[in-house]
């Protein structure tokens, strides 16, 4: 996967199955562009502070948000956390059936996100599905340039609802295939 939604992280299973869940993929979206409590979460996501609180500390368990100090709230304090960006590629490791749990959960929050598209504004949206055969150094090319424009899009995320920004999505996964399919001519 290009650097993008987990940069810097050489994932488990157990971190596969922390991500492999569409609220904890926007929350980490989220913690992107600004350090948030579980209040804060809780408050943009419409959860309960109490589940906010649970999914943040799924991540935190696996490693994929940190500790970005506290904020002082009436006479007490709340813990703010971090998505960190940047760094190696990310690589996800485990065959246990995890990577397929976090296709899904990446593939149900791209339906959602979808649901909430501007449509009608001309240059401001591309896509795109394929399956192709490329030559092996246009697939590195194209691989890395995914992943930069990835890390510049989280380089460029903002707190949600910052004066003079927009909303955005994208989501991309980009990987190499095996060269037959397991049962060639079989239809699903």
């Amino acid at each position: 996967m290009p650097r993008g939604i987990l940069p810097n992280m050489s994932l488990e299973v157990s971190g596969l199955r922390a991500l492999a869940h569409p609220v904890r993929l926007r929350i980490l979206s989220l913690l992107t562009g600004a350090s948030m409590s579980a209040a804060d979460l809780a408050r943009e996501l419409g959860l309960t502070q109490a589940n906010a609180s649970y999914h943040l500390r799924q991540l935190a368990a696996a490693g994929v948000v940190v500790d970005a100090g506290e904020r002082k709230i009436r006479g007490g304090s709340a813990k703010l956390y971090r998505h960190p960006v940047g760094g190696p590629p990310t690589k996800l490791t485990g065959d246990d059936g995890s990577h397929q749990l976090y296709i899904q959960a990446f593939a149900t929050e791209m339906v959602r996100r979808y649901a909430l598209h501007v449509s009608g504004l001309p240059g401001q949206a591309t896509y795109t599905d394929a399956e192709l055969w490329v030559h092996p150094d246009v697939w590195r090319d194209l691989v890395a340039a995914t992943g930069e424009a990835s890390k510049r899009l989280h380089d460029a995320a903002q707190p949600p609802r910052t004066d003079g920004t927009v909303r955005v999505s994208m989501t991309a996964a980009l990987f190499r295939m095996q060269p037959d399919d397991p049962q060639p001519g079989a239809e699903s």
